[in-house]
């Protein structure tokens, strides 16, 4: 029996729209069989030729941030039925670790982030396009609550953050990807009449792949 072509599903929304729940729904079906997440946010540009204080300057939430080229060819690998280095990044050092993390080929690939909608090479290699549509107001909470909790930063560095660099990046390159979704997903994991459509619609496909 030959080996069926992996199956991309990419995931985009704003920051706490809720993206990571609908890809932990996902994953908790098929993760018994053969499924692999790749965020985004592990592939921003290695900036290591940059002085630190050059790179507290980063525009995380700009599509030049990210290395999609290597992100791309990455996919173009694991669709071939071959493992990948996955990069790290360092948050801390606002520039890419020398670890990396060893992907294995999986018959479900998950693209996670952002604007991971925003390539059209990208939105070539995938299957199955959602995007995660949560209001503007619960974002701004779910971001503030996880910064703060898990990243250290105060309410005001947030919310200065986010009105000065998130909302207007949301609005100018996030927002647009919507139109190229096959299914837009309103309030993201809580949505389960949509998880169940979708995980039914992933088990069509990879049954129709199976090639004898």
């Amino acid at each position: 029996m030959k080996s069926r072509k992996p199956l991309v599903i990419g995931i985009a929304g704003g920051s706490g729209s809720g993206k990571t729940s609908v890809t932990d729904s996902i994953y908790d079906v098929f993760k018994e069989h053969s499924v692999v997440v790749i965020e985004q946010d592990y592939y921003y540009k290695d900036q290591a030729h940059l002085k630190f204080e050059e790179r507290l300057e980063t525009n995380y939430d700009h599509p030049l941030a990210f290395d999609t080229d290597l992100l791309i060819s990455q996919i173009q690998v694991l669709l071939d039925r071959k493992r990948v280095e996955k990069p790290v990044y360092d948050y801390a050092l606002h520039t890419r670790s020398d670890e990396t993390i060893t992907i294995e080929p999986q018959d479900v690939i998950i693209l996670e982030g952002i604007l991971v909608l925003e390539d059209a090479r990208l939105r070539e290699l995938m299957d199955i396009k959602l995007f995660v549509d949560t209001d503007a107001d619960l974002r701004i909470i779910r971001r503030i609550m996880r910064d703060i909790k898990e990243r250290g930063r105060t309410i005001e560095s947030v919310v200065e953050q986010y009105l000065s660099v998130v909302r207007p990046m949301h609005n100018k390159f996030i927002e647009p990807t919507k139109g190229y979704a096959d299914i837009i997903i309103p309030e993201g994991g809580h949505n389960g009449v949509a998880i169940d459509l979708i995980v039914t619609k992933i088990k069509t496909i990879l049954e129709s792949r199976t090639e004898l």
